[in-house]
């Protein structure tokens, strides 16, 4: 028959050895936990690829744009717009630098339909008002299809700690912002008017 000095031993090596390695559920749980910050850190660098590749297809196409509008406010938007996507472009490869990563563009089945509607808005109507309208309802599918884009990344950043991006990320959603909130103006004083 045991002792209670002996099941009180057996106990106590049975608690320390219970100290010294982590509990299954704790283990399972870290390695959780790390799998998802691995899966978030790739939808972060999938997400910054593609909008990569959208931004260098809108450098592309803003000039088209421009050079089918014919209202003189729209025009200058767009070439402003057309500058500061430049800018974006350079933020994004300056983030992937930060990640340590060679920047590289994934198709962006989003960006590029909407890039196609504009040019079918552009080949349907003739030069004028209602092109014009066309022009600023597919810029701002951009802008906006740009603002959750970038809106998203910024969360995904500060999740990561990834700061250098965090505040790319900021500083080019403002500007989406601005650029949208301007084409809304345009859209509303001018040419929604000389469309109907």
């Amino acid at each position: 028959m045991e002792t209670k000095n002996a099941s009180r031993k057996r106990t106590a090596t049975a608690k320390a050895k219970s100290e010294r390695r982590p509990s299954i559920k704790k283990t399972a749980k870290t390695a959780a936990k790390k799998d998802a910050a691995k899966d978030l850190q790739d939808l972060f660098e999938d997400s910054l690829k593609d909008i990569y590749w959208a931004e260098k297809a809108l450098v592309k196409a803003l000039p088209l744009m421009m050079k089918n509008a014919t209202d003189k406010k729209l025009i200058n938007a767009i070439e402003k717009h057309l500058t500061e996507t430049k800018v974006h472009v350079e933020r994004l490869e300056d983030c992937f630098k930060a990640l340590g990563k060679k920047a590289q563009a994934k198709k962006c089945d989003a960006m590029q339909g909407i890039l196609e509607e504009g040019k079918s808005i552009i080949k349907e109507t003739k030069p004028g008002a209602v092109r014009d309208a066309g022009i600023i309802a597919a810029a701002q599918k951009v802008e906006h299809y740009e603002i959750a884009t970038y809106g998203t990344l910024a969360a995904f950043a500060k999740v990561l700690k990834e700061k250098k991006c965090l505040k790319n990320f900021i500083d080019t959603l403002g500007e989406e912002k601005k650029c949208d909130q301007l084409l809304s103006k345009i859209a509303d004083t001018a040419l929604n008017s000389k469309a109907e």
